[in-house]
């Protein structure tokens, strides 16, 4: 079924269309700081591609609904600005769809634009102001302008002029409005529900780097743990899958139930020592097992990140993470921190990550550049009638999942002396042995597929939604419309993996995905990869 059937929404734009999709036609409604790069008609099953210099998203979409492609350029602050893609399909189903950006990357998110006209949606995606890979800041050095656009201000613009376009080019106004991101993608989409809560209905923010003040910093500081490489306390990532094995072993039954998930991680009563070499092993690494410098190393990585007087910086990485590992692995830290702190903070490009401290954190969080970081404060969202559903992979290896339960928490500290009752308008979703944004890891096969943002080209390239399972009880994003426009607020999402991550074969297992802080719990009997054989119980 498509989404704009089930919906009621199928309206073609050959028969409601106003504008050509021609630049003169898209640059007759726009004012006078935007101007219009292209703009062309591509075919049912086509193929957009991407322009090039696109560092960010060079990948070209494929097997595309018949739209009409458009790019943009707007004048920002100062000498700066930002771009925008939109794609405006012909089977449009009256709404209006945003999506997210990743670290620090500048490009258009053409690729994840795909899934969204898969459904109907007009969809939109902002480069952020600058051209650049994820990792790379150095385009931030000593440019506060550009770096606004990156913190807020593109995709405010961006928003602004693509909803212009859209009613003027399907003589319609939007019926709603939504936003889908993760990573950096859910910091954007939650920096929207902070300072502009009218322009969405619904927000999905996966994993969001909501706090990036500290995430960048703490980048660094995780990775000086295990630094140098020439030190005795240094874990080699050959380890790794040894640390994995262990933590599987110790935490799988904890939660309940033997099944290759860790589905309780913070429950889990884990002891680091069940890896210590024995007296006579020369080659701890060949062995499988650490000396005891390694694990104080591994008891650092799994602990909160404090400062001076107690000061919290950033949670730990779970346990369960260890597959993904990539901020320790290297000879440097990630370059997301250092970058943050040479580019952003203006520190200059002969910073010396050695020389990291408490001061260096201080810093960041006084400074806080592009205003990126996100205030706990969500009324002006609340008020307006918005939603948010939130999500976090419990293995994610490169933001902490106790980043988001920490941010959650906070808003209802924030709101509920107020009188709000926050589940009312935001809603927040564990998702067990799900790595960063998408997918599991062999030892784990865990369900985390639910139409998330970034999830469907994990699966192929024409993938949308949940295929064989379009409906709003598995997709995140149709569970979203559900609870805007039929006040049907999800109690979970189910989570499905396919064998071999192919969606035309057979289903692995699925569980539901359960909202915060309820857990999934096997009810006993049943078939253990089937749903219906969970529930989701309360903390009493």
């Amino acid at each position: 079924m498509r989404l704009q059937d089930l919906f009621g929404y199928g309206a073609l734009f050959g028969a409601a269309q106003a504008l050509e999709c021609t630049p003169s036609a898209i640059q007759s409604v726009l004012p006078s700081n935007a101007s219009v790069n292209f703009a062309y008609t591509v075919q049912a099953n086509g193929t957009f591609q991407v322009p090039q210099g696109d560092t960010g998203y060079p990948t070209n979409p494929v097997g595309l609904p018949a739209l009409c492609a458009v790019s943009v350029q707007v004048k920002s602050v100062g000498n700066s600005t930002f771009g925008f893609g939109l794609y405006l399909p012909e089977a449009w189903n009256g709404r209006f769809l945003a999506v997210g950006n990743g670290g620090f990357a500048g490009g258009i998110n053409w690729l994840d634009m795909g899934p969204g006209s898969r459904y109907g949606f007009a969809t939109m995606s902002t480069d952020t102001g600058h051209n650049s890979s994820s990792s790379d800041g150095s385009w931030a050095y000593q440019q506060p302008d550009k770096v606004a656009n990156w913190g807020y201000l593109a995709m405010h613009g961006s928003i602004l002029a693509a909803k212009t376009i859209t009613t003027a080019f399907y003589a319609k106004d939007l019926s709603y409005s939504y936003y889908a991101g993760c990573s950096t993608g859910g910091r954007q989409g939650l920096k929207e529900a902070e300072l502009y809560p009218e322009d969405f209905d619904g927000i999905v923010a996966g994993a969001p780097a909501w706090w990036t003040s500290h995430l960048q910093p703490w980048t660094v500081k995780v990775g000086l743990y295990n630094l140098p490489t020439t030190a005795d306390y240094h874990i080699p990532p050959a380890l790794f899958p040894a640390i994995a094995a262990e933590v599987l072993k110790q935490c799988d039954p904890q939660d309940g139930l033997i099944d290759n998930i860790i589905s309780d991680p913070s429950g889990c009563n884990f002891r680091a020592e069940e890896l210590l070499c024995a007296g006579n092993v020369t080659n701890g690494t060949a062995a499988g097992c650490l000396t005891s410098p390694q694990i104080s190393t591994l008891y650092k990585i799994y602990s909160d990140s404090v400062g001076a007087n107690q000061t919290f910086f950033f949670p730990h990485l779970n346990l369960g993470s260890e597959a993904q590992w990539l901020l320790l692995s290297g000879s440097t830290p990630n370059p997301l921190g250092p970058d943050y702190i040479k580019y952003f903070l203006g520190l200059g490009p002969d910073w010396d990550f050695y020389s990291f401290n408490d001061s260096t954190q201080f810093l960041a969080s006084a400074l806080d550049p592009g205003h990126a970081t996100v205030s706990f404060d969500l009324s002006g969202f609340e008020k307006k009638g918005g939603k948010i559903l939130s999500y976090h992979g419990m293995s994610d290896g490169l933001i902490p999942t106790g980043s988001t339960p920490y941010f959650y928490n906070h808003v209802v500290r924030t709101l509920q002396p107020r009188g709000t009752n926050v589940p009312d308008f935001y809603r927040f979703f564990f998702v067990p042995g799900m790595g960063h944004c998408a997918g599991t890891f062999p030892a784990f096969n865990a369900p985390w597929y639910f139409a998330g943002p970034n999830q469907a080209p994990a699966l192929g390239p024409t993938v949308y939604g949940v295929p064989g399972y379009r409906d709003a009880e598995h997709d995140v994003l149709l569970a979203m419309m559900e609870w805007v426009e039929k006040g049907r607020a999800p109690e979970w999402v189910v989570g499905t993996k396919y064998v071999n991550e192919t969606v035309h074969g057979d289903v692995m297992r699925q569980r539901p995905l359960c909202m915060y802080p309820k857990q999934a719990m096997y009810k006993g009997t049943g078939d253990v990869d089937k749903a219906e054989s969970w529930e989701c119980r309360g903390l009493y």
